[in-house]
């Protein structure tokens, strides 16, 4: 049986050498693999795309520190599901109710761009997450990388599960809801804006609520 996380895993010689790096430039960073963060019997788990520099590789929680946070955070405590609408670090204290946040890649890769062979390298962790989600489960994806992840991890065709934000997939016993990211550059540019976001999880709870 495959883990759904290993807090030393080196499979990718790549990776493994840059946290390498970013542990000798800064002694204080989390830099391993980052573990996914949130209740254990959510069933919602949204799906990013890897720890950022300065981020979740920083403070070892996705998705925490840095930019790509702010518009997530703020979003799940307006749903309840964050007691706090603001991710500071690993010990504030803030807890997640009903869902869980993973990464596709769970090792911060050079330039925010893993490599395929690298995404596939983490893909037996991510399918272990979502072996463990119970029937009717519902997968947020944000962006199309996490998106293509969670399809082959749950062993589906890619062209039969385009990306698009907004769609909805059917895959197994467990559904897909594709966003785009709320990275810095997609809020920025106005590609995804807070309303826009605020819709997807609209969406997202009336599924769960859904036979």
């Amino acid at each position: 049986m495959t883990t759904a996380f290993d807090p030393e895993c080196r499979r990718c010689p790549r990776l493994a050498a840059h946290l390498d790096e970013v542990r000798r430039r800064h002694p204080g960073y989390h830099a391993r693999p980052v573990p996914p963060f949130g209740d254990p019997q959510a069933r919602l788990l949204i799906v990013g795309l890897a720890p950022g520099y300065h981020g979740a590789n920083r403070t070892g929680r996705p998705f925490t520190g840095d930019h790509a946070g702010i518009l997530l955070y703020e979003t799940l405590h307006a749903f309840g599901l964050a007691s706090r609408p603001v991710s500071k670090d690993a010990d504030d204290g803030l807890r997640l109710r009903g869902c869980r946040i993973t990464n596709a890649v769970k090792c911060l890769p050079p330039q925010n761009r893993p490599t395929g062979e690298e995404v596939r390298n983490c893909r037996a962790y991510l399918a272990a997450e979502l072996a463990e989600l119970a029937p009717g489960s519902l997968v947020l994806a944000l962006g199309g990388v996490a998106h293509k992840a969670v399809v082959a991890a749950l062993g589906g065709r890619q062209v039969d599960h385009p990306f698009a934000h907004g769609a909805e997939h059917r895959l197994g016993e467990l559904r897909l809801l594709d966003s785009y990211h709320c990275s810095r550059y997609n809020t920025q540019t106005g590609r995804l804006t807070a309303e826009m976001f605020q819709a997807i999880f609209v969406r997202a709870t009336a599924m769960l609520d859904e036979p």
